[in-house]
Formats: C-alpha cells, sequence, structure tokens
C-alpha cells in the first residue's frame, strides 16, 4: 500500500512559476516511476509529465514540453513539478501518481496509487 500527499498549489498570475511537491510513503520500494496528471472542470484527465525512477528518465506532452520540469528525489521518496510560464489552460487540479511498472507512462491506466489531487490556477 501506498500514499500519496501533495502540496504547492495555489494562484498566480499567467507568466508566473509554481512548484508541486509530492512525497510517497508505504511501500515505496516499488517505485518504478511517479507522474502528474491534471483534470479540468468538465474535461478528461490529462497527462502532464513522468520521470522513470531509476534512470531518471523524463516524459512530458506537447502542451507542457519546455514550460514544466519533473524531477525526483530517491531519498526522500519526493517527486516535483517545476512549472513556469503558467498560462490560464494550466488551471486544474493536479494529481500525483505512482507507478509499479515503467510501461506507457502517459496513461493514466498505467498508474497504482494517486494522489488527493491539489489546486493550481493562473490568472489572465
Amino acid at each position: 500500500q501506498v500514499q500519496l500527499v501533495e502540496s504547492g498549489g495555489g494562484l498566480v498570475q499567467a507568466g508566473g512559476s509554481l512548484r508541486l511537491s509530492c512525497a510517497a510513503s508505504g511501500r515505496t520500494s516499488s517505485i518504478y516511476k511517479m507522474g502528474w496528471f491534471r483534470q479540468a472542470p468538465g474535461k478528461e484527465r490529462e497527462f502532464v509529465a513522468a520521470v522513470m525512477w531509476s534512470g531518471g528518465v523524463t516524459d512530458y506532452p506537447d502542451s507542457v514540453k519546455g514550460r514544466f520540469t519533473i524531477s525526483r528525489d530517491s531519498a526522500k521518496n519526493t517527486v516535483y513539478l517545476q512549472m513556469n510560464s503558467l498560462k490560464p489552460e494550466d488551471t486544474a487540479v493536479y494529481y500525483c501518481a505512482f507507478g509499479r511498472t515503467v510501461a506507457i507512462p502517459a496513461v493514466a491506466s498505467a498508474y497504482d496509487y494517486w494522489g488527493q489531487g491539489t489546486q493550481v490556477t493562473v490568472s489572465s
């Protein structure tokens, strides 16, 4: 069993930055990847970023590539999402996810545990 606790969300103006954190506890020895997804009202869950726990290889969709950076601190079982040049369309609840395999990191069903979500609001 794994628990994920997210923090760092908030309200920022367009062009600003936020850094999200997600700390994992429980059976953390099973971490193979962690990722971030987001969901805006009335929209489907959207892949944001993923990092492979062992080698640190990252993956991003075109919508955030060059603006967002995912990183992990293996010693702390924590993943971060640095978000720069934020746009109003980035407004959503951001969810941290934990996966026991390295398979298809851009797909939500490839993850096994989820955090409670943290709200990110970007004003114009």
